[in-house]
């Protein structure tokens, strides 16, 4: 097992962390399950900006500490660099952002043919780091190459290794998001990058909800090397919220006394390994109800197992969700 990387921030590894990610209000068009109903009917800049700043005045008064955003996330970075410009008192806020998706939907939702294009070259990290670090200054410390999979020059290139060890050794945390049926195989092959003998890789972001739990193990084995771990689409894109749920999970959230939201995050965060479960909320009231999240029993836990899809079956689904 590599041992844990020498540079970046450092992290605590518990009590578990919420985070409020970016990606739903960042942009106009995404792809939350009825995304439609939370968002202001004129997607105006203007009209996105109140909303992420309403949302990060929100987390960090609930003691929030972790925002993540992207590149691709429409304006999110500079949202959030505005929020952070214009509060100097959250110095205790970790930002985590992403890079290798170019928006290309032009702040629109309708009649874009791609949203996003990504592309993991040492030319597009050069240029997004550029763009990230004009937006957020000295507050990023956390650089994640966006949705990394097994074949993913991200990978294997020593050229772009290089350039992120570099950027390691300035004292941000260097990791990778994973997405797909096979994050675990993803994972597993960061952790055995390394440069000058020393690992690479210290975050990972990745899916894992109580749909799509496959990735867990490989997520251990990261926690236990000392890299932070941060759990995204605890929702699944919405498919956990309570308008949306089965009623198989709408069964135990009644039982828990809690609402599916909730209930859903905090199987999450009961996750060892993990150390920051974000919230996508795009309203108050949803973040709100996401802080909720219940300490949760083993027996709760083993309870919500059976609702866990294929791993192939749940990727398929969410490539299938509609841009809204």
């Amino acid at each position: 097992m590599p041992t844990a990387p020498a540079t970046g921030p450092s992290v605590s590894p518990s009590p578990v962390r919420f985070g409020l990610g970016t990606a739903a209000v960042g942009r106009p068009g995404y792809i939350t399950l009825g995304r439609d109903l939370d968002l202001p009917a004129e997607r105006t800049v203007a009209a996105l900006r109140e909303r992420t700043h309403g949302l990060l005045d929100a987390a960090y008064a609930a003691g929030v500490r972790y925002f993540d955003t992207a590149r691709s996330y429409g304006r999110a970075e500079e949202f959030v660099g505005e929020w952070l410009a214009a509060h100097p008192e959250a110095g205790d806020v970790q930002v985590g952002s992403k890079w290798g998706y170019t928006y290309t939907a032009d702040w629109r939702t309708s009649g874009v043919p791609v949203h996003e294009v990504k592309e993991h070259s040492v030319e597009v990290f050069d240029r997004q780091l550029k763009e990230s670090r004009a937006l957020l200054g000295a507050r990023l410390d956390v650089y994640l190459v966006h949705s990394v999979m097994p074949d993913s020059p991200a990978l294997t290139d020593p050229v772009l290794h290089d350039r992120l060890a570099a950027l390691a050794e300035e004292g941000v945390r260097v990791g990778l998001s994973t997405s797909g049926p096979a994050q675990a195989e993803t994972v597993r092959a960061a952790l055995a990058v390394t440069v000058a003998g020393r690992p690479l890789f210290a975050a990972v972001q990745s899916t894992w909800n109580v749909l799509e739990p496959s990735a867990g193990p490989a997520l251990a084995e990261a926690h236990a090397a000392g890299w932070l771990v941060v759990v995204k689409e605890g929702m699944a894109n919405g498919r956990l919220a309570d308008r949306n749920a089965a009623p198989e999970l709408r069964s135990l959230a009644d039982a828990a006394g809690t609402s599916c939201d909730a209930l859903a995050l905090a199987a999450a965060a009961a996750q060892p390994w993990a150390d920051v479960v974000l919230s996508g909320a795009a309203t108050a009231g949803q973040l709100a109800s996401n802080l909720t999240a219940p300490a949760l029993s083993p027996e709760q836990l083993a309870a919500l197992a059976p609702l866990a899809e294929p791993a192939e079956a749940y990727w398929r689904t969410r490539a299938a969700l509609p841009w809204a």
